[in-house]
């Protein structure tokens, strides 16, 4: 819960604030620990600020690699599948046909086509960690986004905007849900303007219901700011009180949320996808890379969503069919609009699933699970984009070429946010120093 200025049913607001009760959040502050002292952690780190970002788009269930970036035209047909390659703005490279738009950026992507290190498990971590929770640290290994918040303070401190934001909803199959801090703590999870804590998430008795209701939220703030500056309350808060304040009166995260604002012609560009939840795990809202751009753009350093449902035991290209035609369409206009906006250089985006599927067709037109090999689709970030590594067999079952690790794809996502993962720290429970990433380097094809 919000809770701004004391008790409500006194009637106090401004003369005797309770500093115990000035601000607590649900999203912004678990377990106790408030704003401040996130603040302040963040403060005592140290670490400097930093333009970067990364976008991550987790498709939970597993895409089929080899129905997306590799088809495999010279497969028997109980393999090979229904699909046709075309060609992109690469030579030599093809994607699927249900892909035009990505094909006609392909000069800005890097098709990952030989993920490797996976296991058959239906989870996030692997994908927000870059590790399995097999023999993990005591409160298990953290997410990226939480480890940027650990090392990084511009976003609160001059962005007024959460480091790591979550847009994922709460699924209903739990492992695929994240936004967990693990053993760097409270301080460190996402700030979530969706899923539980949004029954939470009150201001003067007005509650954030959904994503896109923004329009009273902003009158309250604007309303707030106006009553406290005429106490000239804010500026008697110590520092970090003060900070926490302005996290909620600044219009900057609020604005960011608020889709209203959006040229119409660019929400028209993202497309609309369906807000019905897909399968077990989440809708195919295309409006979420939208706020993703526009988190970012507002000062946040990692963004996180959950997009449809891609476990196709059955109707695998029927399925294909219905959900590849969106994300081609949300994909292609977020790198798009990066573009234009002057930021794809700075914001690296990744799209990914748990693992592959198998290479044999299933009695049910689908294809199962197979985490020996899978894929990767990544822009941006400075990276040395445009065209593909990897290949896998005649059949799409193993990597023959370039096999390309989990742990390289988050050692390449920490350096182009400038942190050398190899020698960068965080502390466990245990006061142990932990390497991000171990025994492995950045992509050496992208660097």
């Amino acid at each position: 819960m919000i809770t701004v200025f004391g008790d409500h049913k006194s009637g106090n607001f401004c003369d005797g604030i309770n500093r115990r009760n000035f601000l607590q959040i649900g999203g912004l502050a678990m377990g106790g620990i408030g704003l401040p002292q996130l603040l302040q952690a963040e403060s005592d780190s140290g670490a400097g600020s930093s333009n970067k970002s990364i976008i991550m788009i987790y498709m939970p269930g597993g895409p089929p690699h080899q129905d997306m970036f590799e088809i495999k035209t010279d497969a028997p047909s109980e393999v090979r599948g229904e699909f046709r390659p075309i060609s992109t703005k690469v030579p030599g490279v093809q994607i699927c046909e249900h892909l035009p738009k990505i094909a006609s950026i392909a000069d800005k992507c890097v098709f990952i086509r030989s993920v490797v290190g996976a296991k058959d498990r239906h989870y996030s971590y692997q994908c927000m960690t870059g590790r399995h929770n097999d023999n993990s640290p005591a409160g298990g290994w953290p997410e990226i986004g939480s480890v940027i918040s650990e090392l990084d303070s511009r976003s609160v401190h001059k962005a007024h905007t959460p480091t790591y934001i979550n847009l994922s909803p709460k699924m209903k199959h739990t492992p695929y849900n994240f936004g967990h801090s693990s053993f760097l703590g409270v301080s460190c999870k996402p700030f979530r303007p969706n899923g539980d804590c949004l029954s939470d998430m009150t201001l003067e008795e007005i509650t954030l219901n959904r994503l896109g209701e923004r329009k009273n939220l902003l009158q309250k703030f604007d309303k707030l700011r106006r009553d406290i500056d005429s106490f000239g309350s804010v500026a008697g808060m110590d520092g970090l009180n003060q900070q926490a304040f302005e996290i909620l009166s600044s219009t900057k995260l609020a604005e960011a949320l608020d889709m209203e604002r959006e040229d119409p012609k660019v929400r028209e560009l993202y497309g609309s996808g369906t807000e019905k939840v897909q399968g077990d795990a989440a809708p195919r809202l295309n409006s979420q890379f939208l706020t993703a751009r526009r988190l970012v753009e507002a000062g946040a350093r990692v963004v996180t969503l959950s997009y449809s449902f891609w476990d196709w035991h059955g109707s695998n290209f029927k399925r294909a069919k219905d959900n590849l035609p969106d994300f081609d369409q949300a994909y292609y206009a977020l790198i798009q609009d990066l573009e234009d906006r002057g930021m794809l250089d700075d914001v690296t985006v990744i799209a990914w699933g748990e693992f592959g599927r198998t290479p044999k067709i299933n009695k049910n037109a689908g294809r199962d699970h197979w985490p020996n090999v899978s894929c990767a689709l990544l822009s941006g970030g400075g990276m040395q984009v445009g065209g593909a590594i990897g290949k896998t067999d005649r059949l799409g079952g193993e990597a023959v070429e370039r096999p390309v690790h989990f742990a390289e794809i988050f050692a390449t996502l920490y350096k182009n946010m400038g942190i050398d993962a190899s020698q960068t720290t965080v502390t466990d429970l245990g006061g142990r120093p932990r390497y991000l990433v171990e025994g492995y380097d950045p992509i050496k094809e992208l660097i």
